[in-house]
């Protein structure tokens, strides 16, 4: 079967829908619990309707516990939707599925556009199915995959534009401008790095100073809940806190590897022979990020799949895909079955075999990125170091 865009798109539809028969049985059921978790049906949209300011008719930012606790163009997206919706959060979450699949249809689309001969994975990926409906994850992954689309064609301003708003919309996105930074380093186009990162700072604040001066409590939220929060479900601090690893301090921990792990990336990019794409360098900041972040939602895969199958060299390195696939389906499966043992099922996983599941997920994504990684040779004339303080040497 020859691949074309309509081939695509039409696995896409066939995934949206399969990802709803999925959640379909929660939607029967009014999303309860432990119902919900047994099923692996669960999804914040009915939940954080039936709980936040915005599914109360008021202002997403609204109120301190109730406000809505995401970066503010999402609010607004939860707010909006509510606007449209009954008090019902059945009917809020069917709205809102209806826009994420056309979202994840038009993710298909611009992954055909970068990569077409790998882009019906991005479909099919069992993954994805599983997981579309959790959270809006999609709103902000669009956005990203356009900046990387046009950043890759040397059309640098419309590229900033998507990805500030990527970052209003989710906020990961903002490591994508590390790998940006080194790209205009190895170009030796330093002014232009300067602007495309002035550029998608100063429309990401443009875009949240109404926010932050009409409702400064609400819209600090976010940032305060990520700041402050303590290990949470996913992440590799909340695993090795339940197997006995008791580590103090996880805030400054975890900031600790944040560095560590940006440093180790950008080595890493300085010194490949041959500059990598954006496409392909998104890759390794987003799973160094999220393995040490302190929550690792399981909707975070989402933004992986397509970076993954952008950073395929070709059909070659498909095992490394599937072995993590796979890792990253028991983990899904994992969570559920022990969130479900936690309200009140009578049969579930014990928190250290789900904590035994979170350590393989986080370390088959590594393996992933590793595995990707070791294609690319060393170049030992330009090391890290050395490589700043050159000015006259051209790279591709």
């Amino acid at each position: 079967m020859r691949l074309t865009v309509r081939v695509v798109i039409a696995l896409a539809i066939l995934a949206t829908a399969l990802s709803y028969f999925k959640f379909n049985h929660c939607e029967d059921n009014n999303f309860v619990g432990p119902d919900q978790y047994i099923h692996a049906c669960y999804s914040d949209l009915p939940a954080l309707f039936s709980e936040r300011a915005f599914g109360q008719g008021q202002w997403a930012f609204s109120g301190n516990e109730e406000a809505a606790e995401y970066p503010v163009l999402q609010g607004v997206i939860m707010w909006a939707t509510a606007q449209i919706s009954t008090d019902s959060p059945i009917t809020y979450f069917r709205i809102n599925i209806f826009l994420i699949g056309l979202l994840f249809i038009a993710s298909a689309f611009i992954l055909y556009r970068i990569r077409p001969d790998l882009s019906y994975l991005y479909a099919i990926a069992p993954t994805g199915i599983a997981a579309l409906f959790i959270n809006w994850d999609l709103w902000a992954i669009v956005t990203m995959l356009l900046s990387i689309y046009w950043f890759d064609r040397k059309r640098e301003t419309l590229s900033a534009v998507a990805l500030a708003i990527s970052i209003a919309t989710k906020f990961f996105p903002i490591f994508l401008l590390l790998p940006i930074a080194i790209i205009y380093l190895r170009r030796h186009d330093i002014r232009g790095g300067v602007r495309y990162i002035a550029l998608t700072l100063a429309i990401f604040v443009a875009i949240n100073i109404p926010f932050a001066l009409t409702t400064p409590q609400g819209w600090w939220r976010f940032y305060e809940l990520n700041l402050n929060r303590k290990a949470d479900w996913g992440s590799i601090w909340y695993a090795f806190s339940v197997l006995g690893v008791d580590l103090a301090n996880i805030n400054y921990l975890s900031i600790l590897a944040v560095l560590i792990a940006i440093s180790a990336i950008a080595i890493f990019l300085l010194q490949t022979k041959q500059t990598l794409p954006l496409s392909e360098s998104a890759l390794y900041i987003f799973i160094a990020m999220m393995a040490v972040s302190k929550v690792y939602s399981p909707q975070y895969v989402l933004w992986l799949v397509p970076l993954a199958l952008l950073a395929l060299k070709d059909k070659r390195d498909l095992p490394w895909f599937w072995g993590w696939q796979i890792a990253e389906i028991g983990y899904h499966i994992a969570i559920w079955q022990h969130l479900a043992s936690l309200t009140g099922a009578a049969f579930g996983l014990p928190v250290k075999a789900y904590a035994t599941f979170t350590l393989i997920r986080i370390f088959a994504s590594i393996a992933l990125a590793v595995a990707l990684a070791r294609r690319h040779k060393r170049n030992e004339r330009f090391p890290a170091g050395e490589f700043l303080l050159s000015t006259s040497s051209s790279y591709p």
